[in-house]
């Protein structure tokens, strides 16, 4: 057995240019021909008028999807998130955007100004939370232990200037 399936037998869509018919198979030399011919040429579609994006710019665009992927790949993991399920056109936009500004964020704000991933920034900075405890009508806050780790990351964190941040 390879991969679950009995030695020596291969799904068909590997056969890419194998046709198989009545009596038996064989190899279809026009469909290699024509992979010969359309090979190294790669096309690119978009709605986008010429005025707003060129072809240079779509395929520029094209090749730095590869980091949006990674992004919701990682943020999807290191965050925890969850699939969240929409219906209404409005919802799923907000959901959208709200989703877009934490990558722009977590990206820009923390991972490049911290100069780590977002794993790393998880995993330094969870544990790291202020405890009030109300004892006998008494508040009393437990401040983290802040580590080594955390607070070279921390060092490199914008300050925030935003009232109540």
């Amino acid at each position: 057995m390879i991969r679950g399936r009995p030695a020596g037998t291969r799904p068909l869509k590997k056969d890419r240019f194998v046709r198989i018919n009545s009596s038996g198979t064989e190899v279809d030399w026009s469909l290699v021909e024509h992979a010969r011919q359309l090979a190294g040429l790669k096309g690119y579609v978009t709605n986008l008028p010429e005025s707003t994006m060129d072809g240079l710019a779509v395929v520029a665009a094209y090749h730095d999807l590869w980091q949006v992927e990674h992004s919701f790949r990682m943020a999807k993991s290191d965050l925890r998130a969850r699939p969240i399920f929409h219906r209404e056109r409005d919802a799923i936009e907000a959901h959208l955007t709200v989703v877009f500004a934490a990558l722009a964020v977590s990206r820009h704000h923390l991972q490049d100004a911290a100069g780590v991933t977002i794993k790393k920034l998880v995993k330094a900075l969870r544990p790291l939370r202020t405890v009030r405890v109300d004892v006998g009508g008494h508040p009393i806050t437990a401040a983290p232990q802040i580590t080594s780790k955390a607070r070279a990351i921390l060092d490199q964190l914008p300050a925030i200037t935003a009232p109540g941040h």
